[in-house]
């Protein structure tokens, strides 16, 4: 089930890449959060609630969130709660620190900008993909950082919960919040110019599917061990 689930989503990946990079769907729906008129994004990236809550508050939490399970696998290893559900919390712990490490990989290599850079919106950068080239005319000092979704990345990790119950009903509610949570944090980039869809998307993507390929790969091991 799993390594089917692998396969359908490397071809989700391959053909949501590509058709965000021969089409101009990235700059239709971007274009519904920049006003033209007033050369301004309908949210300011500066604005300090949002930022405090969608960027800060959530970075640091996340931050939290994975130290209080490294230390539970620790510190407190024997614990029943913990041995009870010892295989899903490892599971989430290395998706958690090993989706957005990817990610961030990713985002040192694609050279791709945000919308806020492009010149379309106000920028200096003309509108590149990642298979496209930078114009012969266009001098740039370094690498460009934006594509994938970064910040999402570490919402979209916690999708990993889903692997951590067992009921359906949990499982279900653990993918349903978590989805919201990456998604919520996407759209908060989006609006300000720092992401766009396809960003996200290719996040969310990649992140399930390194959360299969560590399921499965857990199960290897602990195969092995039985």
């Amino acid at each position: 089930m799993i390594t089917k689930s692998i396969g359908l989503m490397s071809l989700l990946l391959l053909s949501s890449f590509l058709l965000f990079e021969f089409t101009p769907l990235d700059i239709i729906i971007q274009d519904y959060f920049y006003n033209f008129n007033t050369h301004e994004w309908i949210l300011d990236k500066n604005a300090v609630l949002p930022k405090l809550i969608f960027y800060d508050g959530i970075k640091k939490l996340y931050i939290l969130f994975v130290i209080a399970l490294l230390i539970s696998l620790l510190f407190f290893r024997r614990h029943s709660i913990i041995v009870h559900y010892r295989k899903g919390l490892v599971i989430v712990l290395l998706s958690c620190l090993t989706v957005p490490l990817f990610i961030a990989l990713l985002k040192a290599t694609t050279n791709v900008p945000c919308p806020t850079d492009i010149k379309r919106y106000g920028g200096n950068y003309p509108y590149v993909t990642v298979l496209s080239k930078y114009p012969d005319t266009f001098y740039q000092t370094e690498n460009i950082r934006c594509y994938p979704a970064g910040h999402a990345s570490g919402g979209f990790a916690l999708m990993s919960l889903f692997f951590l119950f067992r009921s359906r009903r949990n499982k279900k509610i653990a993918l349903i919040s978590t989805l919201a949570i990456g998604w919520t944090i996407g759209n908060y980039k989006m609006i300000i110019g720092d992401h766009f869809f396809s960003h996200t998307l290719i996040t969310m993507i990649i992140a399930w599917l390194m959360i299969l390929m560590i399921v499965k790969i857990n199960g290897y091991f602990n195969s092995l061990k039985e």
